[in-house]
């Protein structure tokens, strides 16, 4: 058992880590996706309070696997942390201070001495039910179509665009895939919002949004995905560890990996038939179909970018200097503690399910928010 813990072991047992994590987190930013409907969808204040409740019972799971997520990444790849996070700091902080927002506003919307009022509060929810998506949309797209940094010698950061970070905006592939997430997760939020809140004219709302946002969501999803694997990739020579450039390099990974292609393609199925059981049936549980089809998706997508001989965070100005999961992780001793660390992870996701099961036994009612004592 002791000598198959290898560097090279390791560092794959945390690329699927991290990946996993990632995955969790987009499904769970389905509250961010909820909190765009905030105007749109109740017909009135009762409505609404009802749709940021259900909300509000969940937003501390996502920012947790964020947090999760963040430090997980730091521990396991800190060259890319701090390429990242040194160098693209304008989208990272953007993301940040939106959650910031989300935070503030569940904190003190209901609060008697909230000054600002709840209008200004839930301003803050739909702000951060918009950027946190699609600024995370754009940066993990920059995993696919690389980033202006280099690196020194000794593993400094060097930025060479003045913006750091804000001009991967401009790139109409990133854009893509942060247009795509925003109505992802705007599909997941409105099934969740369905399968918790019991009120038709809510549920009856929402089921109509969900055409439109599925259609959008697959316009942006399929550009995106087109251009991926038909375009080139960063890949890696296993004779030389040089970075080079190779034509369908991301569709050779899916081909090259069927296991994953497979998932891709399940994880796919089941989002959609999540949205057709929500839009053709009177079901109700089509946010479990979504939710579990974007894990895999998301975490197919990560794997192709790591695994395969690719490079997981490429460089536009030196190709040299892209990150890969053998030159960005940790040393074996790091990533062996962590592994043991890891173990107890079962226990926390457990107790999370269990936590969760809990707070949505029951359906919200109107009822409900009229006696409940704590509310958002």
């Amino acid at each position: 058992m002791i000598t198959l813990i290898t560097h090279i072991f390791l560092q794959n047992y945390w690329w699927l880590i991290v990946s996993l994590l990632a995955s969790l987190f987009v499904f769970l930013m389905f509250v961010q996706g909820g909190q765009t409907f905030i105007y749109s969808l109740p017909a009135n204040e009762s409505q609404r309070k009802m749709i940021v409740n259900t909300l509000g019972r969940k937003w501390e799971f996502t920012f947790t696997t964020l947090v999760t997520f963040g430090g997980a990444f730091f521990a396991s790849f800190p060259l890319f942390y701090s390429t990242s996070f040194g160098g693209a700091y304008w989208v990272w902080m953007a993301i940040l201070f939106s959650f910031i927002l989300q935070a503030i506003s569940y904190e003190y919307r209901a609060k008697p001495s909230n000054v600002y009022g709840q209008q200004t509060f839930d301003m803050f929810l739909f702000i951060n039910g918009i950027m946190a998506p699609f600024l995370t949309g754009v940066a993990v797209a920059t995993f696919f179509t690389g980033s202006d940094f280099s690196l020194t010698e000794m593993n400094q950061v060097r930025w060479h665009s003045p913006w750091h970070g804000l001009e991967a905006l401009i790139n109409i592939k990133n854009l893509a895939l942060g247009f795509a997430l925003i109505f992802l997760v705007r599909i997941n939020g409105l099934l969740f919002i369905i399968n918790t809140v019991a009120n038709e004219e809510i549920v009856s709302a929402s089921r109509r949004k969900v055409i439109m946002n599925s259609l959008y969501f697959l316009v942006f999803f399929l550009y995106f995905m087109g251009k991926v694997l038909t375009g080139r990739g960063y890949a890696i020579d296993p004779d030389s560890n040089s970075v080079i450039l190779e034509k369908f390099k991301y569709l050779h990974n899916f081909l090259e990996m069927p296991l994953i292609l497979f998932l891709f393609l399940a994880g796919v199925v089941t989002v959609l038939y999540g949205i057709i059981i929500t839009i053709f049936t009177t079901r109700t549980t089509g946010v479990w179909c979504t939710g579990s089809g974007s894990i895999v998706v998301v975490f197919s997508l990560f794997m192709i970018l790591g695994f395969n001989n690719t490079s997981f965070y490429p460089s536009l100005s030196n190709l040299q200097s892209s990150l890969t999961v053998r030159n960005a992780s940790s040393s074996l001793f790091t990533l062996k503690t962590m592994m043991y660390v890891s173990f107890v992870v079962p226990v926390v996701v457990a107790y999370i399910w269990y936590a969760w099961r809990s707070i949505t036994r029951q359906k919200i009612t109107e009822e409900e928010m009229k006696t409940e004592d704590h509310t958002y």
